[in-house]
């Protein structure tokens, strides 16, 4: 059974951990602050659960705490980004607060980052847009667990796309999903459970589905956004394609198979493309299109439209992007967040090496 644990209990710990293996205080409280946004927004396959994760990349030297993250390359709309081999919860949000920056003058900004390590949830980012009457955009490339259609090799990450589009009185749209048709982090919760997977999520080295939520660690592979060709595979295929070509290709980041794996056990490839992983950042100012308080008045009534679609049979209500983790935001807000009882036993195990109760 899950226990519940406060926002602050949990802020602390992180914060405490981060500021353990060299974060400045500021770059620790942003880490905390981007990790416990996925678990306060219910996407726990993203949150606190991979912070041993985080320092495990640390201990093995694949993590600078104290990252140069610096511009390398520049216009006035587009910058690469090199994160000095940093932690992704830090250089991303900066990488982002570049492109807003820039599209506050230039009316879009455009940020392609390299060196740069796993960045938590990509809603976070593209939310930052949102404050400035921005739509925000954020993806990133990841370890190669994704066979594309019709093969068998592992070439791709689960490369996440988001999008944030403020409104006015309604809540904003938050379009945040892997291009797979589930994330590698679906089928770690489902480990911890000891529950299958559904049919579509996996296939084996041999590329027959299953339902076998370790298939991953026996050779076994993700499969793109639609499972089969027939149920339009090769459009999740292109997605994720898209995304590793913006983050990496475009940056001088490791892209396909040789993206360095999240997990510190595997080393990184010994025949590198570029540097770490990438990112790809845009922030787009509404104004430099049509004055922001038509559009928002506009994505009301859209979201209000939407919203007032008829349900099939069984369904209380059509869902906007966004709802679900919204609403989960609010209440776990009020009542805690829950945890996996192998979290928390792998919390503490992590704190007590540390020397950090948890």
């Amino acid at each position: 059974m899950d226990k519940i644990f406060s926002l602050a209990s949990l802020q602390a710990f992180t914060h405490a951990i981060f500021k353990h293996i060299g974060c400045s205080e500021k770059e620790a409280t942003l880490a905390t602050e981007v990790l416990l946004h996925a678990d306060l927004r219910g996407i726990d396959s993203h949150g606190i659960a991979r912070l041993s994760g985080y320092v495990r990349l640390w201990e093995a030297k694949r993590v600078n705490a104290q990252p140069d993250v610096r511009i390398v390359h520049e216009s006035p709309s587009t910058a690469v980004v090199d994160g000095g081999s940093g932690l992704g919860l830090v250089v991303a949000p900066k990488a982002m607060s570049i492109a807003i920056e820039k599209a506050k003058t230039a009316g879009t900004g455009w940020v392609s980052v390299r060196n740069s390590n796993h960045f938590g949830i990509a809603g976070h980012h593209a939310m930052m847009a949102l404050e400035h009457d921005m739509i925000g955009i954020a993806m990133t490339n990841a370890s190669p667990l994704v066979a594309p259609t019709f093969s068998v090799e592992r070439l791709l990450g689960t490369n996440p796309i988001a999008i944030a589009i403020p409104a006015d009185k309604q809540p904003p749209f938050i379009a945040d999903f892997a291009t797979t048709t589930a994330a590698n982090g679906k089928l770690e919760i489902l480990q911890r459970k000891n529950q299958n997977a559904p049919v579509g999520w996996v296939q084996t080295k041999d590329g027959k589905p299953s339902t076998d939520p370790n298939e991953t660690k026996s050779g076994g592979a993700l499969i793109p956004l639609g499972s089969d060709r027939e149920h339009g595979s090769h459009k999740g295929y292109c997605l994720g394609a898209w995304v590793d070509i913006f983050s990496a290709v475009l940056s001088g980041a490791n892209y396909g198979p040789w993206v360095p794996p999240f997990v510190a056990f595997l080393s990184p490839p010994s025949d590198p493309v570029g540097e770490g992983i990438g990112h790809f950042f845009g922030a787009m100012r509404i104004d430099a299109f049509r004055s922001a308080g038509e559009f928002k008045e506009h994505m009301d009534n859209w979201i209000n439209r939407f919203r007032s679609a008829k349900p099939v049979e069984g369904q209380e209500r059509v869902l906007i992007p966004g709802d679900p983790e919204r609403e989960t935001h609010a209440l776990r807000l009020k009542e805690g967040i829950p945890l996996n009882p192998k979290v928390v036993e792998d919390l503490e195990q992590l704190g007590a090496k540390l020397g950090i109760a948890f």
